[in-house]
């Protein structure tokens, strides 16, 4: 017998339900992602329902950009709810409360035609790339970030982007393994991240003004013989030959979605997100 569809209100989650969060993620088969769930709360509003047994039922969360664009993310839904129209409602309740011209979000393919329904388009391609990297790591291309690099990366972002993003690059600094830039004289033409989520060394974001430094990026970051993922945007083929020429192996491809006004960013210059959930 179906456990009863919760209905009690959708409610704006604290830290405090962080384990409830992670409890519903791993009942979904997802890792526990203590890292990337901390940040996630530090700059977003995290939603969640809760099931007649007290336990979480399901989440969304919006991570808004001012007031251009909002990114929806971590659309959860506990196994004995699903396909029940929960994940609709929570993904409506996010839509009304987030306040910006546009929406954006990554979509697997078991979510796509949820998101479809609502409204959202298809606009991209993004392919996760995952193995353990092999061959040395080349030093010295690019540098450690320094805090005066700050504004100067802001600020590059904000225009690839095509929204002012400014409390995730803030949280770079400590949310980042390494941040490195690429620097042209006394200008920035590109920076790139890497962070580590449970056992998995993630290589993101990576922005940059042309491919050449997006590669030098990438090939000094990528740590050597360790489990390594770098979700690259299918618009970049020389990063495809590069990830598969340090051992790494397509392990599934995501849908990059759109919803409202076109976001006024570009694209060709996004080589890997943050992560996935920011867009």
């Amino acid at each position: 017998m179906n456990s009863p569809v919760p209905d009690g209100p959708v409610r704006l989650l604290g830290i405090d339900d962080l384990p409830a969060c992670q409890r519903l993620a791993e009942d979904r088969d997802w890792g526990r992602e203590d890292h990337k769930w901390r940040f996630l709360f530090s700059v977003g509003d995290v939603y969640g329902i809760d099931g007649p047994d007290g336990e979480l039922a399901g989440t969304v969360i919006s991570t808004p950009y001012g007031k251009d664009v909002a990114a929806i993310s971590m659309v959860l839904v506990a196994r004995r709810y699903e396909r029940r129209g929960l994940g609709a409602r929570l993904m409506r309740h996010a839509m009304d409360n987030t306040r910006t011209a546009s929406l954006c979000l990554t979509a697997t393919e078991y979510g796509r035609p949820l998101y479809e329904r609502l409204g959202f388009r298809p606009v991209g391609l993004c392919t996760a790339y995952a193995g353990v990297a092999t061959g040395p790591r080349r030093r010295g291309a690019s540098v450690p970030a320094r805090a005066n690099d700050m504004p100067a990366i802001q600020k590059l972002d904000t225009e690839v982007f095509g929204a002012d993003r400014a409390q995730v690059i803030r949280g770079l600094p400590s949310f980042c393994e390494s941040l490195h830039v690429v620097r042209d004289g006394p200008d920035i033409t590109g920076f790139g991240g890497t962070w580590q989520n449970e056992d998995w060394t993630m290589v993101g974001p990576v922005i940059s003004q042309n491919t050449e430094t997006a590669l030098t990026l990438i090939t000094d970051l990528l740590p050597p013989n360790n489990q390594t993922r770098l979700d690259i945007d299918n618009r970049h083929p020389e990063l495809i030959a590069l990830a598969e020429k340090r051992g790494l192996r397509p392990a599934f491809t995501t849908t990059v979605m759109e919803y409202g006004a076109p976001i006024n960013g570009d694209p060709t210059r996004l080589y890997t997100p943050i992560a996935q959930a920011l867009g």
